[in-house]
């Protein structure tokens, strides 16, 4: 998948630019959003170690079939699937799956019971909320103390899970699936955090919680973080998949929207919702204008802008009906050095893709005005 993906057609997410942090699903992910119309800006903030050439997992598989465990908590089908065919490789897979039929297997969710099926062995209970509370739960009930407890991770961290069997006792074996480590380019990542920055994103995207501590370590080593953090809290949506994801982000005060189904259609329906809710819909010389990310809708239709032109349109847009000094545009626009000239320039080619020239009134030695509608606008406030 490119740095970053031009969408196809109209959609509700035409017009906006949506970043993926994503390594894993990145491309099935990118489509859904370019489908919907979205521009998207790939920056892996992580890389999966192989599991093939994972020392900390082959450790904690010979530690598992040296000496099988009391219980096995399987969090992911992915994961579960990926460490039976590592150990496999490793020539530990029939071993493996002999100590894990004689010990007390839990699956988090339906599609773990699927992987654990499909590699001949049955569950002992899996939750119906699919959470991992639930599982904690029924372990705590059941007493964890000097029992011996496998539990397989998946580069998310499981708050509280495993400090809370530690505490009641019971010696934790954690089994290191798909560990996380920062991209070996930095590139994209950095692009992504200045596009954050200078709002040339409209939403971020995180489907782990290790992609939203990378990115948020990454901001800290080039001392942006403030800025990013300033962004993530008023301009750029910041969507996670599921709560658990939204951990480093919350840690730093950035609240975050989630879908209710922790999967990546409905984040990208999420999206959908979220983002036209958020754009600036304004009644201008008889037309309906709604001003997206790096696009115009004008009654409907979509107009790419440039981006100083797109600067300018936000500028004059944040006092609708009044005069706007050419000083003042000036200062919107991206770059330095630049003369009064520059806005006339900026400012045609604003008009020329905007397709209606009289949405925007020049106001001779003044400046130039939105020409708002007053008498419709309560048409679009009210509902």
């Amino acid at each position: 998948m490119d740095d970053e993906k031009q969408p196809s057609g109209n959609g509700p997410l035409a017009g906006f630019t949506v970043g993926v942090t994503a390594a894993r699903r990145a491309d099935e992910l990118g489509a859904l959003l370019q489908r919907r119309g979205a521009a998207v800006l790939h920056a892996p903030a992580l890389r999966i170690v192989p599991l093939a050439d994972d020392s900390e997992l082959l450790a904690a598989t010979k530690q598992i079939t040296d000496q099988a465990p009391d219980v096995v908590v399987a969090t992911t089908a992915i994961g579960f699937r990926g460490w039976v065919e590592a150990a496999d490789g490793w020539g530990l897979g029939d071993v493996l799956l002999e100590r894990l039929r004689a010990v007390e297997l839990l699956a988090r969710g339906p599609k773990v019971k699927g992987a654990i099926r499909a590699a001949g062995l049955t569950e002992e209970w899996s939750p119906a909320s699919e959470s991992m509370a639930e599982v904690l739960d029924r372990l705590l009930e059941q007493g964890v103390e000097g029992r011996r407890i496998a539990v397989q991770l998946h580069g998310e961290p499981l708050p509280g899970f495993v400090e809370a069997l530690r505490a009641g006792g019971a010696e934790v074996v954690g089994v290191p699936v798909y560990r996380w480590l920062p991209p070996e380019d930095l590139g994209p990542v950095d692009r992504l955090l200045d596009a954050a920055v200078s709002r040339g994103v409209d939403a971020v995207t995180f489907t782990s919680a290790p992609a939203a501590a990378s990115l948020l370590a990454r901001a800290e080593e080039r001392g942006m973080l403030p800025e990013l953090l300033a962004a993530l809290g008023h301009d750029v949506l910041p969507a996670c998949v599921g709560p658990v994801t939204a951990v480093p982000l919350q840690a730093h005060g950035v609240d975050t929207v989630q879908p209710e189904r922790f999967r990546l259609g409905p984040l990208v329906q999420l999206l959908c919702q979220e983002l036209p809710a958020r754009a600036r819909v304004l009644p201008v010389a008889g037309h309906r204008l709604e001003i997206r990310g790096h696009a115009a809708l004008v009654d409907g239709e979509l107009r790419p802008v440039p981006p100083a032109g797109m600067s300018l349109l936000r500028a004059l847009s944040r006092r609708p009906g009044w005069v706007v000094a050419r000083a003042e545009l000036l200062r919107a626009l991206p770059g330095t050095g630049r003369d009064e000239h520059a806005v006339e320039t900026a400012m045609a080619r604003l008009r020329t893709s905007l397709g209606a020239p009289k949405l925007i009134q020049t106001v001779v030695k003044r400046g130039y005005r939105l020409a708002l509608d007053p008498a419709t606008d309560a048409k679009y406030t009210d509902g």
